[in-house]
């Protein structure tokens, strides 16, 4: 497992003693210890989050009698906590490549003294100084710690981009066809986006972050690229904290009605959650920016969309040498759509921010009464954004029958790699560039004066486009069906049961000698 390989640069008791010099109420690491095939929480457990803890037993229930004697540490906060230096971090992978390569009878058999190799009295006080965690909340955190694994020459590295207000097209461009996100797996990168370190909350100002810039085994429910935690399943979806469970009453509201009989509108509600603001740092922040983008009619601010121009026949599919990308100004976009598309907004009350910071917020947003989780379905299109981590809400709009539209903000999570975008989800970029192009192709556009292209004003019409709904209906569909297969609940437990199998042999003084075989032979 990848999240594991940095670890076969470090001997097994120096694992072992990082492990317990992380744990602690102040470092914010939560103690699991699992011996004879029981697993115990830690003393140190915040009870604000002992369901997190709960949750690892009960995921782990069904074969933690087959796990060997282990301390872990688990992360009790949202935001990761290991970053690596690039020169630290080229050093351990090559330490670990060579050390991972083996040829050496093969054991299946975990060492009988393990319970004792953990137990701090063996190692004495005096070896088990504080770890080495420093409380960096509220500062920003790009270029101390997101990219600080990236190569010196990278953009990351070498560029700071104080020009907030202009879009970054060339951060954009490595992962992207035109406006379109097109490559998922390196939008999560920093190292090619320098302009990442204003776009999201924990890069601008983190609630809650403790990092470390060495290798410690952090056990975390999702990590930005470039950070070193170990990632597992999340207990907030395996505990159904946020479950897809709609009535099977097709008059109740919750009740999830076919594709095509769902109300055509992209919906999102959510809270300030990303970080604390104090000195306007809401601005850059995705969720904010994503409401303000989807309300702000008003102003004298153009999007960029990919349309056809003078197309007399929406109906008819306009000819790929139509299209351009327009320039169309806010106070058209009621008109663009035939509809009011979207119902996005921020609930309750401003949170994570000091001074007026909070007023400016309430006053530029408005808020919106909470949501049952449950009433999302009714809609089409359902949004998903990070918040101060992951989303817990995604593997549930997955479950439904709407399509997801995920925006790559900065957190991957376990199951990264086992649904694809464009074939299970819609993606959208961080910086929202893309948002209405992306909107007006599922849903359609009608024709429209008065934009501009080219940078000339006036110069051709908006033509009129009919929607993708037959496209967005399979996405959704088959987004559906491949996460009943790979992102049920046992495929937590399975992820995590390999897991922590594995973490069993990186941390065995015997590790070389551990494998498994098949009719005698070592694999």
């Amino acid at each position: 497992m990848d999240d594991l390989q940095l670890f076969w640069a470090i001997e097994p008791a120096e694992i072992r003693k990082r492990t317990l010099r992380a744990f602690g109420d102040w470092n914010e690491v939560a103690k699991l210890s699992i011996r004879s095939g029981k697993a115990e929480i830690g003393p140190d457990v915040k009870p604000t989050h002992r369901w997190m803890l709960d949750g690892v037993i009960a995921m782990m229930s069904n074969y933690v009698d087959r796990i060997p004697d282990m301390d872990l540490g688990f992360n009790i906060n949202d935001e990761p906590r290991i970053a690596i230096p690039y020169h630290d971090l080229q050093s351990l992978l090559k330490d670990s490549a060579s050390n991972e390569l083996f040829q050496r009878p093969v054991l299946n058999e975990f060492s009988k003294d393990r319970a004792t190799s953990w137990d701090v009295s063996d190692l004495g006080e005096q070896e088990i100084p504080d770890a080495p965690f420093t409380d960096q909340s509220f500062l920003p955190s790009f270029h101390t710690y997101g990219s600080i694994s990236c190569p010196p020459s990278s953009r990351a590295r070498r560029q700071h981009l104080w020009d907030t207000r202009t879009l970054c097209t060339t951060c954009a461009a490595p992962h992207s066809t035109g406006i379109f996100l097109s490559n998922w797996t390196l939008s999560a990168s920093p190292c090619h986006q320098p302009d990442l370190a204003h776009l999201h909350g924990f890069y601008l100002s983190p609630a809650a972050f403790k990092p470390s810039h060495s290798l410690y085994p952090i056990f975390s429910q999702s990590k930005a690229n470039g950070y070193a935690d170990i990632r597992y399943p999340s207990p907030w979806n395996y505990m159904d904290k946020a479950v897809y469970a709609p009535s099977p009453n097709a008059s109740d509201p919750h009740y999830d009605p076919p594709f095509s009989e769902k109300s055509e509108t992209l919906f999102w509600r959510g809270a300030t959650s990303e970080g604390l603001s104090r000195f306007g740092e809401w601005q850059g922040m995705a969720r904010q920016r994503l409401v303000h983008l989807a309300n702000n009619h008003t102003s004298s601010t153009h999007y960029p969309i990919f349309l056809p121009t003078n197309n007399p026949h929406p109906q008819k599919e306009p000819s790929p040498s139509s299209y351009t990308t327009h320039s169309i100004p806010a106070s058209l976009l009621p008109t663009l759509f035939s509809q009011n598309i979207t119902d996005i907004s921020l609930v309750s009350k401003i949170d994570r921010c000091w001074d007026s910071d909070c007023p400016r917020q309430a006053l530029e947003f408005g808020l919106s009464d909470p949501t049952d989780f449950q009433s999302h379905w009714r809609r089409r299109y359902l949004v998903d954004l990070d918040g101060a981590g992951f989303s817990g809400r995604f593997i549930p709009f997955l479950q439904s029958r709407c399509l997801p539209f995920k925006v790559a903000g900065v957190f991957r999570e376990w199951w990264d790699g086992r649904v694809t975008a464009w074939k299970h989800f819609v993606p959208l970029d961080v910086r929202l560039h893309g948002f209405w192009s992306t909107v007006a192709f599922f849903s359609g556009v009608e024709g429209v004066e008065g934009a501009v292209e080219g940078g000339v004003k006036g110069k051709g019409a908006v033509g009129g486009m009919s929607g993708r709904g037959v496209e967005g209906e399979r996405i959704a569909s088959e987004g559906r069906e491949w996460v009943g297969r790979v992102m049920r609940k046992e495929d937590m437990e399975v992820y995590f049961y390999r897991l922590l199998l594995e973490w069993g042999r990186l941390t065995d003084d015997r590790r070389e000698e551990l494998g498994f075989s098949v009719d005698g032979e070592g694999g």
